[in-house]
C-alpha cells in the first residue's frame, strides 16, 4: 500500500539556510543530512507514513538545492524535485532556468515551478509575473515536465495566458484556495488540485466547499512546509510529517476513509510527476 505523498514542500530551506549557493548545494545538503536536523525532518515524515515528497524550487538557488537533495542516496523518504521562479521574484527574470532543466540528467527532476501569478502581494509587477509565467509554461511543455502553479487573486489572467500558451498535460494548481467555481475551471482545464493545511483553517469554508466538489482522481495533498501548518499545529513550522493531517481533513470532507485519500493522492502524484513507487 502506498504511503502519503507530500506533493509540495520546501524542505531544502530547512537544510541550507540562506548561505548556500547553487554551486555548493550538494556539499551543503550532504553535510546537513549527516549532521542530523535535516535527516530528523525526513525521519519524522517516514514515521508518520510519508513515503515521498516533492521538493519545490522557487529561484535558481533553491531549485539547484532541490535537485541536489533529491539525488542524495539513503534518505528515509523518496525526494523528487522541481525548478522554478516564484511570482514574488518574477522581476529577476527566468534566465538560467531553461539551462538548468536542459542541462540536468537527473531523473529526480520532475517539474517546472513553483511559478504563477500573485496579485495579492504583487511583489513583482504584473507584466513581469506574466512574462515569467509564460516562459515557464513553455519550458514545461518543451521539456515534458509537470507544471506547478501558484495563483492568488489572478485566476482570470492565468486562464487567459493558458488559453494562448496551452495547458501542459500534467499541471498542478498548488495550495488551492479558491471556491467551487475556481475548482471547476481548474478541472475543466485538466489540472490537478493540490490541497494544503489551509483546508483546516477556521475561515476556509469556501475552500472546504470546493474540495468536496473535486473528484479523487484530480486531488493532491501537500504541506507547503515550512509554511501553513494545519490545525491543531498552527504557530509552529510545518513539515512533511503533517501531510496526513491534511489528508484526514480532505477525507472527512469527501466522506471516505483517509486510506482512500492516501492511496488516491499517491497514485495521482505518481501520474502527474511520472514517478514510480518511492525507491
Amino acid at each position: 500500500m502506498a504511503g502519503w505523498t507530500d506533493s509540495h514542500c520546501h524542505i531544502q530551506e530547512h537544510y541550507t539556510g540562506d548561505s548556500a549557493s547553487p554551486d555548493s548545494a550538494r556539499d551543503v545538503l550532504e553535510r546537513a543530512v549527516s549532521a542530523g536536523p535535516a535527516l530528523e525532518i525526513l525521519e519524522r515524515a517516514a514515521a508518520a507514513g510519508v513515503t515521498r515528497v516533492v521538493c519545490i524550487g522557487t529561484d535558481l538557488t533553491t531549485s539547484q538545492q532541490a535537485i541536489a537533495l533529491a539525488e542524495i542516496d539513503g534518505l528515509p523518504v523518496d525526494v523528487l524535485a522541481t525548478v522554478g521562479l516564484h511570482p514574488h521574484d518574477a522581476s529577476t527574470g527566468t534566465r538560467g532556468l531553461r539551462e538548468m532543466v536542459e542541462g540536468s540528467r537527473s531523473d529526480r527532476l520532475v517539474g517546472v515551478g513553483e511559478c504563477g501569478l500573485d496579485y495579492y502581494y504583487e511583489h513583482s509587477p504584473r507584466d513581469a509575473q506574466l512574462a515569467a509565467l509564460r516562459d515557464q509554461v513553455r519550458l514545461a511543455i518543451d521539456a515534458d515536465l509537470a507544471l506547478v502553479l501558484h495563483v492568488r487573486d489572478a485566476f482570470d489572467d492565468l486562464f487567459d495566458l493558458l488559453e494562448t500558451e496551452g495547458v501542459p498535460a500534467r499541471t498542478v494548481l498548488h495550495c488551492f484556495t479558491g471556491g467551487p467555481d475556481d475548482a471547476r475551471r481548474c478541472l475543466d482545464a485538466g489540472m490537478m488540485v493540490s490541497i494544503s493545511g489551509i483546508v483546516t483553517f477556521k475561515n476556509a469554508d469556501l475552500l472546504r466547499e470546493a474540495v468536496a466538489s473535486v473528484p479523487l482522481d484530480h486531488l493532491l495533498v501537500e504541506t507547503d512546509s515550512p509554511f501553513l501548518a494545519p490545525v491543531p499545529h498552527r504557530g509552529r513550522p510545518n513539515e512533511p510529517s503533517l501531510v496526513p493531517v491534511v489528508g484526514d481533513a480532505v477525507a472527512s470532507l469527501l466522506g471516505v476513509d483517509p486510506d482512500v485519500v492516501r492511496e488516491a493522492t499517491a497514485r495521482n502524484a505518481s501520474n502527474v510527476f511520472r514517478s514510480s513507487d518511492p525507491r
